[in-house]
């Protein structure tokens, strides 16, 4: 299996510079995949095989880098990283790529980004993936504070809250601007209202690890929507839910039922 990154390019919105691939079948549906906080297109879809499975079922295949990660702009100030801005970049790629409508999938940070896109943008979205974030997009999702805090620690050895050890490490491996993602960190997690998402009336497909004790019940998420369905992927963590065949399978089944209407 080929899991190389295919080659990007970029736009500009909201005076910022930003990377995005577009693969997979030309001619296909397109769907537009937005990665989760700390990642970038390759890491949340290239390596764990989205971008192959998608492409292999036909689907003309987008993925952006966040403003702050990957290979997009990466302001240091944390009023460039409210959702809505994110939402924003989303759009305006869609207009760059001349799409009117897509199919949108967010894992964790880029699923509120998602619901956001919908609800500001109802009609740039044709359906909604959610990966790894359920209720805890309207609710919360804990306190990330010490993330920030362990992103701008001198080392790894510094830090000893252990969700915030997680993303540090993550952030290294990754090569990331730490200092960017302490600034999206602080001002990327506004609530979605409950009122807001409940008006969002297109087909979405919830999928949450059964080990993820980020995310919050995608079953409690569901329930606020009239057209959404919950996933629990079994045995899986935040981390490693994104790769997972259940959630592959589960988005491909998705997809075709759409594709049936």
């Amino acid at each position: 299996m080929n899991l190389d990154a295919p080659p990007f390019s970029s736009f500009h919105n909201d005076g910022l510079e930003l990377a995005y691939f577009d693969d997979g079948d030309p001619a296909g549906d397109p769907i537009l995949l937005i990665h989760g906080f700390a990642s970038s297109a390759s890491v949340n879809w290239v390596y764990p095989g989205w971008l192959r499975t998608l492409g292999d079922a036909g689907y003309r295949v987008i993925a952006i880098d966040n403003r702050g990660h990957g290979a997009s702009a990466k302001p240091h100030d944390p009023e460039a990283y409210h959702p809505t801005s994110m939402a924003g970049d989303a759009a305006a790629l869609l207009t760059h790529l001349g799409i009117a409508e897509a199919h949108v999938m967010g894992y964790s940070m880029g699923a509120r980004i998602s619901a956001f896109l919908a609800i500001e943008h109802p009609d740039r979205v044709r359906s909604l993936v959610f990966g790894g974030l359920g209720i805890g997009m309207c609710d919360g999702v804990g306190d990330w504070d010490p993330i920030a805090d362990a992103l701008l620690a001198p080392s790894l050895d510094d830090v000893t809250h252990e969700r915030g050890r997680m993303f540090r490490a993550f952030a290294d491996q990754t090569k990331s601007d730490r200092l960017a993602l302490a600034a999206c960190i602080r001002t990327s997690r506004d609530l979605v209202r409950r009122e807001d998402i409940a008006k969002v009336d297109i087909p979405c497909l919830i999928g949450v690890g059964t080990k993820d004790d980020i995310a919050g019940s995608p079953h409690d998420l569901a329930e606020l929507m009239p057209s959404a369905v919950a996933l629990d992927i079994p045995n899986r963590d935040h981390m490693l839910a994104v790769g997972d065949r259940v959630f592959k399978k589960a988005a491909l089944d998705f997809y075709d039922t759409l594709a049936d209407r």
